[in-house]
């Protein structure tokens, strides 16, 4: 599902990220992948990253709503949350590493050992900075809306002063990246092939229910179209 628009892009944007020293993977690197068409993929069907970052000398990672804009991810949040203080404080920004996973299977082999998971991975490094242009501010808290329920942006009550005063928003541009993705069935090792256990995949994927209305919900208000084509 994807709710963004390439308004960065141009013709020129290569297809894929330069891999660096922290986006090339210690172990597995059979399973990276740096084209922009997959990475976009694996960011637009997720709606929760991990934001990571130093406080005080010690890690932070906090789980937060995120929004793809282009070549660009925009994370909200209160004007009182600490990565967000942090990147309006920071000169010259906040160092972060930001993550999203999705799990698509349960890799179930004869052996402990070569148990796994089917999934797939987006690893960002970067700076992520304070967005304070106000137009900026609006379309990327829009864009956070769309990316969780497409249109859903313009049906709906748009933020008043107060609530803007109290929402910040922070930039993360897409210049270190990296995908990860695991397919397939399991590893087994081939002394274990005649082992009397169970192996293969059990496929996890994502359901949406039937949506639930208000309970104080005007009368004559449909469900509208968008949400019944998730």
């Amino acid at each position: 599902m994807s709710a963004t628009t390439e308004t960065h892009e141009t013709n020129e944007t290569p297809a894929a990220y330069e891999p660096t020293d922290r986006t090339v993977p210690s172990r597995s690197r059979d399973r990276a992948r740096y084209d922009r068409e997959t990475v976009h993929s694996i960011l637009d069907q997720a709606y929760l990253c991990h934001l990571g970052f130093v406080r005080d000398g010690a890690p932070v990672v906090l789980p937060t709503l995120f929004g793809r804009v282009g070549e660009t991810l925009y994370i909200h949040g209160s004007t009182g949350s600490r990565p967000l203080l942090a990147a309006g404080k920071a000169d010259p920004g906040l160092p972060v590493c930001l993550t999203v996973t999705h799990v698509d299977g349960l890799v179930l082999a004869r052996s402990a050992f070569h148990h796994s998971i089917n999934y797939r991975s987006v690893v960002v490094h970067g700076t992520a900075y304070e967005v304070t242009d106000e137009a900026e501010r609006r379309m990327a808290l829009d864009a956070l809306v769309d990316h969780v329920v497409p249109g859903r942006s313009a049906d709906s009550r748009p933020a008043n002063a107060k609530e803007l005063a109290a929402t910040a928003v922070i930039r993360l541009d897409l210049n270190e990246v990296s995908a990860k993705l695991r397919t397939g069935g399991p590893n087994d090792d081939a002394e274990d092939l005649a082992l009397p256990y169970w192996s293969g995949v059990v496929p996890v994927v994502p359901a949406y229910g039937t949506p639930v209305p208000a309970a104080d919900l005007a009368p004559g208000i449909a469900t509208p179209d968008y949400l019944a084509a998730l």
